[in-house]
């Protein structure tokens, strides 16, 4: 499975390449460094801003639980610096992420069964984000024919929620039932830890209000998203408004929404940045030069997170060996 990360990485690598260097590496490059270090520093705070956005969301799905907001907002941090720098998929961002909350004394059932109800909120509330995209679509590009297919997928994408909530709230218990009868013995005996994250999700899944304010923060973060491309994009003088910044976001998160098999959407992004842009009248070398801006972002502060919580995690298992090695 690894070897498949590293050559998709690979790929996506490829890809990316090609494309900036199809529109011209040297001005694509050129805009990029007309940003200068203060520009970066801006975006660099307002995700900043945003990642508090999202731990507050993510908090949202935990009543009765007092679980600080900085503990929240630094699984978010972790989970989307593994998304974003380390070569495997998405998911394995979730699991690095819920780990990160559980060594902060958050119960694993609880930091796993909040993680995948916090990723469902989110990617509903990413449809919502992606209609507004659409509907802004078709008022400004109405022969566009990216709209239907993307309408399409809008609507695929919300029967996969559909199913996946179905699975966590009562798909479980019927794969366990039918796993049991396949395995045997070993899946009977992790079935006190399937059976403790079951609950978690049942008890998470039980508060209605908790869920609605957890998607209603997820959209304003998605929002907030829409804003920073509006920001990178003035930064080099794109003549973009915020509607179209919004439309741009929406649709390509839909993109990298459905090419998620490609660690850290390599390629992908760079394509879709360059399409959409051009559908609403902005230079691909532009649109490329975002695009390479928002990954600077991200290996900003993700390469310092994943440093830091590997830090963390080696002085963890530095303090446990002693005790484990006088047992």
């Amino acid at each position: 499975m690894r070897h498949w990360s590293v050559l998709l990485a690979l790929a996506g690598l490829a890809l990316g390449t090609l494309v900036i260097g199809w529109f011209g590496a040297a001005q694509v490059f050129a805009c990029v460094l007309s940003v200068g270090w203060s520009g970066i520093g801006l975006l660099l705070l307002w995700q900043l801003l945003l990642v508090l956005v999202l731990a507050l969301a993510w908090r949202a799905l935990l009543p009765g639980r007092r679980v600080k907001l900085g503990v929240l907002a630094w699984g978010r941090l972790v989970r989307d610096a593994g998304s974003n720098c380390l070569p495997f998929s998405t998911i394995g961002g979730f699991v690095l992420g819920a780990r990160a909350i559980t060594v902060q004394g958050v119960p694993w059932p609880l930091a796993a069964g909040s993680t995948i109800v916090d990723v469902t909120t989110e990617f509903l509330a990413q449809l919502a984000f992606t209609l507004i995209g659409l509907l802004i679509l078709l008022a400004r590009a109405p022969d566009s024919r990216l709209t239907l297919p993307l309408f399409g997928v809008l609507l695929l994408a919300g029967a996969a929620v559909a199913v996946f909530i179905w699975f966590q709230r009562g798909g479980v218990a019927l794969l366990r039932a039918l796993g049991e009868r396949i395995a045997g013995e070993r899946l009977t005996q992790a079935r006190p830890q399937v059976e403790a994250l079951q609950d978690a999700l049942a008890a998470l899944y039980g508060r209605s209000d908790r869920l609605a304010l957890g998607a209603g923060l997820h959209l304003l973060g998605w929002l907030g998203t829409a804003i920073g491309s509006w920001l990178a994009y003035h930064l080099l003088g794109a003549p973009i408004d915020l509607p179209a910044a919004l439309a741009i976001e929406a649709l390509l998160h839909m993109a990298l929404t459905a090419g998620f098999v490609m660690p850290g959407s390599l390629g992908v992004q760079e394509a879709a940045y360059a399409g959409l842009g051009a559908v609403f009248g902005l230079p691909a070398d532009i649109s490329l030069a975002v695009s390479l801006l928002r990954r600077a972002r991200d290996a900003s502060l993700g390469v310092p997170v994943l440093l830091l919580w590997q830090g963390l995690e080696m002085r963890r298992a530095t303090r446990h060996a002693p005790a484990d090695a006088a047992r």
